[in-house]
C-alpha cells in the first residue's frame, strides 16, 4: 500500500516579491536560512532559466529520520511560478506560486508526494498524522527563517494536507 499525500503551505510576508522569489529560487542557500534544509547540492545546470536543473535535497523535520530526494525544474516564470519533480525517498512533484496581495507577498506551495520508502509506507496509516504536523512544521520553520533572512514578518501562515491511501 503506497501513501499520497498532497500539501498545501501558504505564507504571506511583508516583503517584496522579488526578495522572496529570489530566496526560493537559490535553493543552495536554503541551509543558511532554513532550519529543515540540511542540505541542497547542485547535480545538474540546465539550460539558462534553470529548466532541467537537478539539485539533491536532504531534509530532516521534527521527527527523527531523513528524507533526500533530487528535485528536477520543470518549470519556471519569474516572480510568479517555479515548479520541479522529485525522485528520491519521496515522489513527486512541487510547485511554489508567487504573487502580491493588500501590500503583502504570497507564496503557496503545493507538494504531491509519496513516500518511496517501505517503513513510511508501512507505518502511514498510523502515523500520517505525525508526518504531516512534521511536514507543516519544516514549512513553519521555511517562513520563519525566510523573515529572518529578509527582516519581514510573516502575516500569516497556512497548512492543509489532504491523504490519499492506495
Amino acid at each position: 500500500m503506497t501513501t499520497e499525500f498532497n500539501f498545501v503551505t501558504e505564507w504571506r510576508i511583508n516583503a517584496s516579491l522579488v526578495e522572496v522569489c529570489d530566496a526560493i529560487s537559490h535553493c543552495l542557500n536554503w541551509p543558511m536560512w532554513w532550519k529543515g534544509a540540511e542540505a541542497v547540492e547542485k547535480l545538474e545546470s540546465g539550460d539558462a532559466n534553470g529548466i532541467g536543473s537537478v539539485h539533491r535535497f536532504t531534509w530532516k523535520g521534527r521527527i527523527p529520520y531523513r528524507l533526500t530526494f533530487d528535485l528536477r525544474v520543470t518549470g519556471w516564470i519569474p516572480l510568479t511560478l517555479l515548479e520541479g519533480q522529485a525522485q528520491g525517498d519521496i515522489i513527486g512533484t512541487g510547485q511554489w506560486t508567487f504573487f502580491r496581495e493588500n501590500e503583502l507577498t504570497v507564496v503557496r506551495y503545493h507538494w504531491h508526494v509519496y513516500p518511496n520508502r517501505r517503513w513510511i509506507n508501512l507505518i502511514a496509516p498510523i502515523a500520517s498524522p505525525l508526518f504531516k504536523w512534521n511536514h507543516h512544521q519544516v514549512m513553519r520553520q521555511g517562513a520563519e527563517g525566510m523573515a529572518r533572512l529578509l527582516n519581514a514578518r510573516i502575516i500569516s501562515f497556512h497548512a492543509a494536507t489532504e491523504t490519499v491511501r492506495r
